[in-house]
């Protein structure tokens, strides 16, 4: 053992260092994960009670430490049903940043004599659409995706695998259309499916954000899509990404950004975390009441 340093009877080696490193990176993780939601509360109140059994156990409170040693060893079946949508989006993110999950490697290794596809498509009708829909103040609600065709959320809708076009997506989000409720899911030039049921943050957000913008941006943390969200209200373009969001974009925006995302170009640092967008707003608000 390559013993660094000694701290009283403690012996502290190389391992041991990396070992807390990896823990303060995998807590602080889970952090960033529940911050925002109801489930950070319930994971402080589960981490209180173990660092008061270790008290009581380390002071050799025999009967305290019995009953609080029971209630651990039923909190940890308690806390898998409890915290069983923050652990589902915890192994989303650990499989969706994977190079494991990257489509195109396997592709390369397996298939390694074909002639790489490009993920990019013509994405003239998508603009198109939105200049109209956003100029008659339609709601829309697109799911861009580039690396797999989202089979589980495509088939919670109807399915189409349509050419893409501008009078298609126009017409399925016309107010009086069967299939205007949900979202549309694109994939490599193609509209998979519409009316497609997408999961809604359990995150706080913007005030004047809608249940169509909850769940583009649940979307956005569940999956790698780019979502494209139009305002029913104001008629205002907004993105997400990875649980980031842009607002009032305009086409030009829009459209940059789309090809980015397609020629996988890194958009992370383009977006705004809700906490930063609703700290912006007010300082906007702030300056224009002055």
């Amino acid at each position: 053992m390559n013993l660094l340093f000694k701290i009283g009877f403690l012996d502290i080696s190389i391992v041991n260092m990396i070992d807390i490193a990896l823990v303060a990176a995998l807590l602080y993780q889970v952090y960033k994960l529940l911050k925002g939601s109801v489930a950070i509360k319930i994971f402080l109140g589960f981490l209180s009670i173990y660092l008061i059994y270790l008290l009581v156990r380390a002071v050799r409170m025999e009967l305290l430490s019995a009953i609080l040693g029971q209630f651990m060893g039923v909190g940890v079946i308690a806390a898998i049903i409890i915290f069983a949508p923050e652990i589902r989006k915890f192994l989303l993110l650990i499989g969706r940043s994977s190079f494991l999950s990257n489509d195109t490697l396997w592709k390369d290794i397996l298939f390694f004599w074909r002639k790489r596809e490009n993920s990019a498509f013509n994405i003239a009708p998508i603009i198109d659409a939105t200049k109209t829909l956003a100029g008659t103040n339609t709601g829309a609600l697109m799911v861009i995706s580039s690396s797999t065709e989202l089979k589980f959320y495509a088939e919670s809708g109807d399915i189409l695998d349509a050419e893409l076009s501008k009078r298609l997506l126009v017409s399925i989000f016309n107010k009086f259309s069967p299939l205007h409720d949900g979202a549309v899911i694109i994939h490599h030039g193609r509209i998979k499916a519409a009316r497609c049921i997408l999961p809604v943050t359990e995150r706080e957000v913007p005030a004047q954000f809608g249940l169509r913008h909850r769940a583009a941006i649940g979307m956005s943390e569940a999956t790698d899509a780019l979502i494209l969200v139009i305002s029913e209200e104001t008629g205002q373009v907004s993105m997400m990404k990875n649980g980031k969001v842009l607002h009032n974009l305009s086409f030009q925006e829009v459209r940059e950004i789309i090809n980015d995302y397609l020629n996988n170009e890194d958009l992370e640092d383009r977006f705004e975390n809700l906490s930063e967008y609703e700290l912006a707003k007010k300082n906007k608000l702030r300056l224009t009441t002055k």
